[in-house]
């Protein structure tokens, strides 16, 4: 949950902090939410997140499944349209994302193609 978590720090007021003491590639998601404005510092094995008013909506990339989910997050919130691609790693952990998201009342994915496991 690292990533959802860093994905919902972004947007929230003050600065957190995340300490990864197992994983040392467990940041790669930070690259891309700093892409969509996310002030995010990493020192070692941790994270320092300083909210944000807003993410804005851009290309990025799932690089792992928990990565992605925390990727759709920020698309949620962002203002303007968000492009994920990778998507293999979202489908491959969260069946039907999309179709529940929309359920919801987002605007997820008008075409998103689904491969075999």
């Amino acid at each position: 949950m690292q990533a959802i978590f860093g994905a919902a720090f972004s947007i929230a007021k003050g600065t957190s902090i995340i300490v990864e003491n197992i994983f040392e590639n467990r940041y790669k998601y930070t690259n891309e939410l700093r892409r969509m404005g996310a002030k995010i510092t990493i020192e070692g094995k941790t994270a320092i997140i300083r909210g944000v008013r807003k993410l804005i909506g851009t290309e990025v990339m799932a690089t792992d499944l928990r990565g992605g989910a925390a990727l759709v997050l920020a698309g949620l919130v962002a203002k303007g349209k968000t492009k994920i691609s990778n998507i293999e790693y979202i489908l491959r952990g969260y069946e039907n994302l999309d179709k529940k998201l929309n359920s919801l009342g987002a605007k997820v994915g008008e075409k998103i193609e689904k491969k075999e496991y």
